[in-house]
Parts: C-alpha cells; structure tokens; sequence
C-alpha cells in the first residue's frame, strides 16, 4: 500500500521558518519517501505505507519536541484501491 502524507506545523512565522517547520521537514525529507515537496504553507510526501507512517511517529514527536503547537495533518491512500484504479495489478 502506498500512501500521502500532508502536513503544516504551527506556529506559523512569515519571515523566518521556525525550529519546529525545520524539524518537521528534515524529518521528511531524510526518510525513505517519494515525491516530498516541502513549502512555506504545506507539505507532502508519498512512498510505501510503513515508511510514511514510520515519518510520521518521527515527524510529531520531534516536531513537538521542537515548539510546535499544533500539527495538522491528513494521510491518504493513493495505491488506486479506495477507486477501483489499478485493479489487477500486483
């Protein structure tokens, strides 16, 4: 199974990223995923569903650890099962 993960930390800080925005994105980006794309106001990443979910433990406990209030984050599925796409395949 493959999953995205999306995700923002706050407190937000417009002119200078905050320890916990930097955690949370080296967090991510060392962890063996697909696709990251990190950016001011969001971020996301995809890749197999125990490495996202194994990012994600790291993600909001160091995250948290660093500052941030509050983590918003949302997972989906994207291996084409929850849609029928990909039937078939193996």
């Amino acid at each position: 199974m493959r999953l995205r993960v999306e995700f923002t930390t706050e407190p937000f800080d417009l002119d200078e990223a905050p320890a916990h925005a930097v955690v949370a994105r080296e967090v991510i980006q060392a962890a063996e995923l697909d696709a990251v794309d990190v950016g001011p106001f969001g971020n996301t990443a995809e890749g197999a569903a125990d490495e996202v979910l194994t990012a994600v433990d790291a993600l909001l406990r160091r995250s948290l650890a660093a500052g941030a209030t509050r983590v918003s984050l949302q997972v989906n599925v994207i291996d084409g099962a929850a849609d029928g796409a990909g039937e078939g395949e193996k």
